[in-house]
């Protein structure tokens, strides 16, 4: 069975409930119940994980480790 988290109520919902809540306030599917319930960690791990290759990416590209640091350009002042 999956899960999902909804972002409205807090609450995990299961994919066999009718009364599951429309898509775009939901966060899934997970495979247990207790990883929906970790939904916004389980997203701020994965955007962490993603940052740390595009940073990585980007020095390998530019041979300059801040070379996706937007704060690092000098055309954003």
């Amino acid at each position: 069975m999956q899960f999902w988290f909804n972002t409205k109520t807090g609450q995990v919902e299961s994919g066999d409930d009718p009364e599951r809540a429309r898509s775009a306030d939901l966060m899934g599917p997970y495979e247990s119940e207790a990883d929906a319930a970790r939904a916004y960690e389980i997203a701020a791990e994965r955007t962490a994980a993603w940052d740390e290759e595009d940073r990585a990416e980007d020095e390998w590209a530019t041979g300059d480790a801040g070379a996706s640091n937007w704060d690092n350009n000098p055309l954003n002042d």
